[in-house]
Order: C-alpha cells, then structure tokens, then sequence
C-alpha cells in the first residue's frame, strides 16, 4: 500500500511540476527558466517508470492478465 501511495504522490508531483511550466510557457516571464520545471517533470517521469519496473519485476505489483 505505501509503494501505490509513493506512485500516486509521484504522479501529482508530476502535474504539479507541469502546471508551475504553464503560466511561463503564456507569459514567457520568469525567474526560473521553463526548462526547469521541465526538466524536473521529465526526471520524476523516468523515477517513476523504474519504481514500477523494480515493482514488477520483484513481483509487489502485478500487472493484469491478457483477456486470451
């Protein structure tokens, strides 16, 4: 339960990071430039994709079984 709690707080995180990148995507005026929230979107991304790997691989998740 804590690993699909981490997932899911990864996950807001990830479009916390997107929408702080809207208004300076808009208005083009920032201190912090668009390619760090970016950046930190895209990394968040990739953490989150080898937790979910590490997850099934080690059999804590399980992934749903083809209809065949």
């Amino acid at each position: 339960m804590l690993l699909k709690g981490l997932l899911v707080g990864l996950l807001i995180f990830i479009l916390f990071n997107l929408f702080r990148a809207l208004p300076i995507m808009l208005k083009g005026q920032s201190d912090k430039p668009l390619s760090h929230y970016l950046g930190r979107r895209v990394m968040f991304s990739a953490l989150l994709f080898v937790i979910l790997l590490v997850a099934m691989a080690t059999g804590y998740l399980e992934p749903n079984p083809r209809p065949f």
